[in-house]
């Protein structure tokens, strides 16, 4: 499938989201994912399957249904090699924050079925406040009213109701930050990135006070020539355009991992780091890929995920996260939903900071949870409340 078309398929699914906002939401087990999926019959069943298994934190699955769509293992060639070994690897977190102070529009993208994404555009947040940014645009927000809520629910969209999305919304607004939804379902196409790009000037123009960082889908990060000609310019370009403002973009989707390590780009095992890292050279030039590459300022290269006991490391990643331990005592019957929501959001339809499943014969995946108060909920298969109780993350 082409990524256009891929494109424009995530575009009716999240049009048909806002239609149907009304309808019931719950958040299901793997094997009732995987069950739908087999009985679909609609060509992007696996994009829909992929964000689903996302939902509730089976991200392994979530990369495996993905690939589905078709994946093959990138090449570089020789003179791709030597380009890239004339660049060193630095902490990406602290390069942007340090960027960030001399930079007053930064576009950053995510892949919509990779959770970590959203993680490291969390890890940002404290950094680039402190460094003057104040509004955050989200592509995937549909929320009139979420900066007086100050959390997100159900109805705020279709990707925030992944736990990572609803814990980077969390935090941006409690740090001090000011969300705002740029999107456009009128149009698709060059129109809608234009639509976006009008969307984020206007903004720009009615809150002048404070910088801004966007968090977007894929290719509407493309700043130089878009991998779809016919839109002219990508939503990056036309702000620049627009605002007359140059934007730090950064692209986190090129070299994203896949679900075997043997299609992952060779960068990744080449580099061999345990944290995020971008690439610069002695004349402090960004690596953005190919030789001569106008697309983005830079993209990140991101670690191999491991796994410790059934739970990605990318998870601690941002805030003062800690691992929970479900006690075996709290634990009615098997198998469980298990899902850990901030306290006084689960009655408001609020989306959970973590979820697990739970089943018998099984080592208990740990929840990972910023400080708080929260209300654990657990359901059983047949998504009916079986047990509820609160802890506190000192």
């Amino acid at each position: 499938m082409s990524k256009t078309k891929f494109l424009s398929i995530l575009f009716l699914l999240a049009t048909a989201n806002v239609v149907a906002q009304s309808e019931k939401f719950e958040y299901r087990f793997s094997i009732d994912v995987e069950n739908t999926i087999e009985k679909d019959t609609v060509p992007w069943k696996y994009q829909i399957g992929a964000n689903e298994y996302s939902f509730v934190g089976n991200y392994q699955k979530t990369r495996e249904t993905w690939d589905k769509n078709g994946v093959g293992k990138p090449q570089i060639t020789e003179e791709d090699s030597l380009y890239f070994i004339g660049f060193l690897p630095i902490n990406a977190k602290d390069y942007i924050i340090e960027r960030s102070k001399r930079e007053q529009i930064i576009i950053i993208n995510e892949a919509h079925t990779y959770p970590n994404h959203r993680t490291f555009t969390h890890s940002l947040l404290q950094g680039l406040y402190d460094n003057g940014y104040r509004y955050l645009g989200l592509e995937a927000l549909f929320d009139t009213i979420i900066n007086e809520r100050k959390y997100p629910i159900i109805e705020s969209g279709y990707y925030t109701r992944e736990p990572e999305f609803g814990n980077l919304i969390y935090t941006a607004l409690n740090i001090g930050f000011t969300l705002f939804g740029y999107d456009d379902f009128e149009h698709n196409g060059k129109e809608r990135e234009i639509a976006q790009a009008r969307n984020i000037a206007n903004f720009m123009e009615q809150n002048p006070h404070g910088k801004v960082l966007i968090h977007c889908g894929h290719d509407h990060v493309i700043e130089g020539t878009p991998n779809n000609r016919t839109w002219e310019k990508a939503m990056a370009g036309r702000l620049k355009e627009y605002t007359r403002i140059n934007p730090f973009t950064i692209d986190q989707t090129q070299f994203a991992e896949k679900s075997e390590r043997k299609n992952n780009h060779p960068y990744i095992a080449m580099i061999n780091k345990g944290f995020s890292v971008v690439l610069i050279d002695e004349n402090g030039n960004l690596f953005n890929g190919k030789k001569g590459n106008d697309q983005v300022d830079v993209r990140i290269i991101h670690p191999e995920t491991h796994y410790i006991n059934n739970r990605p490391n990318f998870l601690l990643g941002a805030g003062n996260r800690k691992e929970y331990h479900i006690e075996k005592s709290t634990i009615p019957q098997y198998a469980l939903l298990v899902l850990a929501y901030r306290k006084n959001e689960f009655e408001n339809n609020g989306v959970p900071a973590d979820i697990i499943e739970v089943f018998e014969n099984e080592n208990i995946p740990s929840l990972i949870l910023d400080k708080g108060n929260y209300e654990i909920i657990m359901k059983d298969k047949n998504y009916n409340i079986i047990n509820r109780y609160e802890i506190k993350i000192e």
